[in-house]
């Protein structure tokens, strides 16, 4: 007859037991990304840097308007609009997030910087009298991501460029990575429309985590980015003669080990 497999004992019986209890448990529990994951925090702080963007796109109407002075438009409020449409979003509250882990730390520094960049330009938001502003969401983004990088100093970046040519501000252009990324992975026929591409890069000398997210061009989008190509729009550059659906600009997060 051939040997049983079942340990002989009490002892190693119990073993055995525990062993298949634990392999069970690892086969059934559901796996879970660890709470500082790279990719969920990257794509978390570009989701909310998004969120920020469309409340100041939102508003574009009443902060052009010239015959209104206090646009209730403060710092406080545009987080408190933009966390409602990241938790609608993600699914997400950020008060849920462990304010100790990377992922809380570093959202909470890019909801910190949302205020700063909203309160610093009130004068400009506010102004009676004036008609266009220039406080656009490309600007917003940008300077919300100044300040978050100074928050964040040596452990994250983010930000928006674009294909070199669509670039309109020097601050914005492209790395040799993200360029590549660009020509070779997102503006390629077969990518997905919407797939995020990351991976571990050097940046500034240093490793790190990178996600680009592409974005598209709305038709909200073409007044300033549209047709007639080389037009001058309201902001002074001239249209890039872009249509609704093109890759107008990626979302650039990058997390340092």
């Amino acid at each position: 007859m051939g040997r049983s497999f079942f340990p002989a004992g009490p002892f190693n019986r119990l073993v055995f037991a525990t062993l298949l209890t634990i392999v069970a448990g690892l086969f059934a529990a559901p796996l879970r990304a660890a709470p500082d994951d790279d990719a969920a925090i990257a794509k978390s702080l570009a989701d909310m840097l998004r969120a920020g963007r469309q409340v100041i796109s939102s508003n574009q109407a009443r902060i052009n308007d010239p015959n209104l002075g206090d646009k209730g438009l403060s710092g406080q409020v545009v987080l408190q609009q933009a966390v409602e449409i990241y938790k609608k979003n993600t699914g997400t509250d950020p008060a849920s997030i462990d304010p100790a882990s990377r992922h809380g730390r570093l959202l909470h520094a890019q909801m910190d910087a949302i205020v700063e960049a909203t309160d610093a330009n009130q004068a400009t938001i506010n102004a009676k009298g004036v008609g266009f502003k220039a406080f656009i969401p490309a600007v917003f983004a940008r300077l919300v991501n100044e300040a978050f990088e100074n928050r964040a100093k040596d452990e994250a970046q983010i930000k928006v460029t674009a294909p070199e040519q669509l670039v309109r501000n020097r601050k914005s252009r492209p790395d040799e990575w993200e360029a590549n990324v660009i020509r070779s992975k997102l503006l390629q026929a077969e990518w997905p429309q919407g797939q995020v591409f990351a991976g571990v890069a050097n940046s500034k000398g240093r490793s790190a985590y990178r996600m680009m997210m592409p974005e598209y061009y709305a038709s909200s989008c073409l007044s300033c980015h549209g047709s007639p190509k080389g037009e001058t729009d309201i902001t002074g550059y001239p249209k890039e003669g872009g249509k609704e659906g093109d890759l107008g600009a990626v979302i650039s997060v990058t997390l340092f080990k």
